[in-house]
């Protein structure tokens, strides 16, 4: 196939061409969705030949005067001369993009592939060569960024958009060499004694070009780019850590609980890399409970063996956000978890007066009914106050955390407010 360096060579001459004829062009930035979760799970091999697969369709699904290229990794592009502007570049994406619809066997697999386009013209959206392309790559993010699996049309107000993106990426790359990347801990409390049970390690990143950055804001980013495996192991490993120099202080916190991302799970070997961590920090592994959400069991298909092998080395497991996935109960008595989580978004309009939200209580009865019937432990996510909490206890829930009970907060600030008084002199108490 053409690389780089001949695709450019042909975009520079087919740009002439349009300008003496007063013609248009498009240029077509494809790039496969979670191509790496292949590689990871599956081994380079069935990679590179899915990559091999992926061209010949494509090629064969274009017309004999446009070129495609491969930029490298798994990123190609197209160069389509003559084109009927927005629109005839609009239908040569949707027509790619009806090749993704149905599986590829590759090596006895059937890969479900999906693909994200991102388009533009010559000469509206740029009359030279690398901003052309660069403008096609910025339409890309956006499709990436609105779901994947689709196409979409550069648009001058993706210019600050693709910009910041590029900029938050490369200062997220460097954040935890230099010390921009840190934990908070939310305590998980016995409602009815106030007593701690455990914290969730929840991460935070304080940058000095852009101050405090929002989990929701770079932890998809994290995912995206591929630097979620990096991250998660510094969380694990920091969060060991703190659980060791709590004890050390005279502080025994029950457990720490740590949240493992779905990009986590398909690089593979999860367990092996648990056990190194408290190998090298000295945790106990029942100390540890690791959180999994349901989609993220759903979605990987060899979660089952993955929660198997982590249970095996004798950490906890719990199922969070319960409840906003769609997890079989089937499937669900397979998985050797311990806990299940009810989400925050069941809990938030719990008020315990008229304007409670029936349905809302209704779900959170149903978890906790389902986890006793499974003998699971239950906690409720994002209690906020005294009402819920009693709500959830009348309802046989005996766990929580949220504000009720206290923000996410550092190191130091867990020791000096759970280190020092015995529980009842706190201020929680029965709800």
């Amino acid at each position: 196939m053409p690389n780089r360096l001949l695709f450019h060579d042909r975009l520079q001459h087919a740009m002439g061409r349009a300008a003496r004829a007063n013609r248009q062009l498009a240029v077509m930035f494809i790039d496969l969705d979670r191509f790496k979760n292949v590689n990871d799970t599956l081994g380079h091999h069935v990679g590179d030949e899915l990559l091999k697969q992926v061209a010949g369709m494509l090629a064969a699904c274009l017309r004999e005067g446009d070129t495609l290229a491969r930029l490298g990794g798994d990123e190609f592009i197209v160069l389509l001369e003559d084109v009927d502007g927005a629109d005839g570049a609009g239908l040569v994406a949707q027509k790619l993009m009806r090749l993704f619809e149905r599986p590829i066997l590759v090596s006895d697999y059937e890969l479900f592939v999906t693909a994200s386009v991102g388009i533009s013209l010559f000469p509206q959206d740029a009359t030279d060569l690398n901003m052309l392309i660069r403008n096609a790559d910025l339409a890309m993010y956006q499709a990436k960024a609105r779901g994947r699996n689709g196409y979409q049309l550069y648009l001058p107000s993706m210019e600050g958009e693709g910009v910041e993106r590029l900029r938050l990426e490369a200062l997220l790359r460097r954040a935890i060499e230099k010390d921009e990347i840190g934990l908070a801990y939310q305590p998980q409390v016995e409602i009815d004694s106030g007593r701690l049970i455990g914290v969730e390690a929840l991460v935070r990143w304080t940058s000095p070009e852009l101050g405090q950055v929002p989990p929701s804001r770079f932890v998809a980013l994290a995912e995206d780019i591929g630097f979620i495996g990096q991250l998660g192991d510094w969380v694990l490993e920091q969060a060991c850590r703190q659980m060791v120099c709590w004890e050390e202080a005279g502080l025994s916190v029950p457990k720490m609980a740590v949240n493992l991302s779905g990009r986590q799970f398909d690089r593979g070997s999860v367990a092996p890399r648990v056990a190194r961590v408290l190998a090298d920090t000295g945790l106990a592994p029942w100390r540890l409970q690791l959180e999994v959400t349901e989609s993220v069991i759903m979605n990987t298909g060899d979660a089952l063996q993955y929660i198997n092998d982590l249970h095996a080395i004798g950490v906890g497991l719990a199922i969070d956000d319960f409840g906003t996935g769609y997890s079989s109960l089937a499937y669900l008595k397979q998985l050797p978890v311990q806990t299940l989580k009810i989400d925050r978004s069941f809990i938030r309009d719990i008020t315990g007066g008229a304007n409670s939200d029936a349905n809302d209580e209704a779900i959170a009865i149903a978890v906790i009914q389902l986890g006793k019937s499974m003998n699971l432990s239950v906690i409720a996510e994002g209690v906020e106050t005294s009402e819920q909490a009693a709500f959830l206890l009348r309802h046989g829930c005996n766990q929580a955390q949220g504000y009720f009970y206290g923000k996410p907060v550092g190191a130091d600030r867990v020791l000096e407010d759970w280190g020092q008084a015995p529980a009842d002199e706190r201020g929680y108490g029965t709800a």
